[in-house]
């Protein structure tokens, strides 16, 4: 159905997305996670033709994306595009016309959606007189209208509350039933491990893991135990063949070396504790995630570090400074203050008060100018924090 094929995309000097593959089937849930940042959206925006990739291409049955491809495809981008000013119906109908959909007929099919998801009542008022979350799923009903071949799904559950999560998960089904393609784009790894068939995890715009949820936990999960006990467990993290242990009063996390057998570890545990439970940890995808992302932070700071000296601080700008952005905007308050009073002052004739006032405001200003120069200067490392003068 699609397949994406060695996407990068740079902006300003900034690698957005690095060498990304996958392919989706139909009646697959592709899941494309990672962190807020990590390029999904980048990705997304790429295989829709909204922008234009550096490298690599996208097709889908063989062809490359035009806009009769496009109809294909249905898309429910991160923000939202709803026209907020017009009644639900009409959205609908509109965009149903954007497909070949008579408004008639869009709205015909509407309305079983609809009333699935509680939004029957709402039909004729206002876009902007829906909650966030009545308009995700009213921009959800808008994407599948037009019965696509591929969804492309960009942070699906925003705004959405537990039980209208679970009505959505069973409407992503059903569509998975009808051998859809769907791509779920989400940095919420629990609800992609509940729900997608396959997996690309990027973060930074690289693939950093891939395949099945159950797969990658095969991969990349640890030898890991958790035990339910009576007695004193503090000898757990001394026993052979424990890597780490953490203990609590009753139970405890043990990880095992890569191949030390379970049965080994309960018979050194049988004679010293009472066993109530002892069940193998499957590892989350979000722990694997962070362990992995985590890992090539590391490698990546050490591969750039020089060999003869500490890496050099990187300070901020000063407008990118909290601090920093206080002093300007009270400098630039304090002057256009003394502007305003200045002409008051000398335009109904001159009077010592607001003259006064005038002359406050300056000094004001003044004031938070010099407090502003010299955080510029302690950013730029030119001159001692006054907290460090001391120090």
């Amino acid at each position: 159905m699609l397949q994406v094929q060695h996407l990068r995309k740079d902006f300003t000097g900034t690698r957005a997305v690095d060498d990304v593959s996958f392919r989706v089937s139909p009646g697959q849930i592709f899941g494309l996670i990672g962190p807020n940042g990590a390029g999904k959206s980048t990705t997304i925006r790429m295989i829709m033709d909204i922008i234009q990739p550096d490298a690599g291409t996208v097709t889908i049955d063989g062809h490359p994306m035009d806009e009769r491809m496009k109809d294909l495809i249905g898309y429910l981008p991160e923000e939202r595009g709803l026209y907020r000013k017009n009644k639900l119906g009409n959205v609908i109908a509109y965009f149903g016309s954007l497909k070949g959909m008579r408004p008639d007929e869009a709205r015909e099919r509407a309305r079983p959606l609809l009333e699935l998801f509680s939004l029957s009542a709402y039909e004729k008022r206002n876009v902007e007189e829906l909650s966030k979350g009545n308009q995700q799923k009213a921009q959800f009903i808008i994407s599948v209208l037009h019965e696509p071949k591929l969804l492309v799904l960009d942070e699906l559950f925003s705004g959405l509350d537990p039980v209208n999560q679970v009505l959505m998960k069973e409407a992503l089904l059903r569509l998975k039933a009808e051998n859809r393609a769907i791509i779920f784009s989400t940095h919420q790894m629990e609800q992609a491990e509940k729900l997608c068939d396959e997996l690309l995890m990027i973060d930074r715009g690289r693939t950093v893991l891939d395949g099945s949820p159950a797969s990658i936990k095969q991969r990349y999960g640890k030898n890991a135990l958790h035990v339910e006990f009576t007695g004193d467990g503090g000898f757990l993290r001394n026993l052979d063949g424990v890597r780490s242990a953490d203990i609590a009063q009753n139970f405890a996390e043990i990880e095992l070396q890569p191949d030390v057998r379970t049965n080994t570890i309960i018979e050194a545990m049988l004679p010293r504790l009472e066993l109530h439970n002892v069940a193998r940890i499957e590892p989350s995808l979000q722990s694997i995630f962070i362990d992995i992302a985590g890992r090539d932070i590391i490698a990546e700071n050490e591969g750039q570090a020089s060999p003869n000296a500490a890496a050099p601080v990187r300070r901020p700008a000063a407008m990118a400074d909290p601090q920093a952005r206080r002093l300007f905007f009270r400098t630039m308050i304090g002057v256009v203050a003394a502007v305003i009073l200045a002409a008051v002052t000398f335009t109904n004739g001159f009077d010592a008060l607001p003259a006064v006032f005038v002359l406050v405001a300056l000094a004001g200003a003044g004031q938070s100018f010099l407090k502003f120069s010299r955080r510029k200067r302690e950013l730029a490392g030119l001159e001692t924090p006054a907290g460090e003068e001391s120090k």
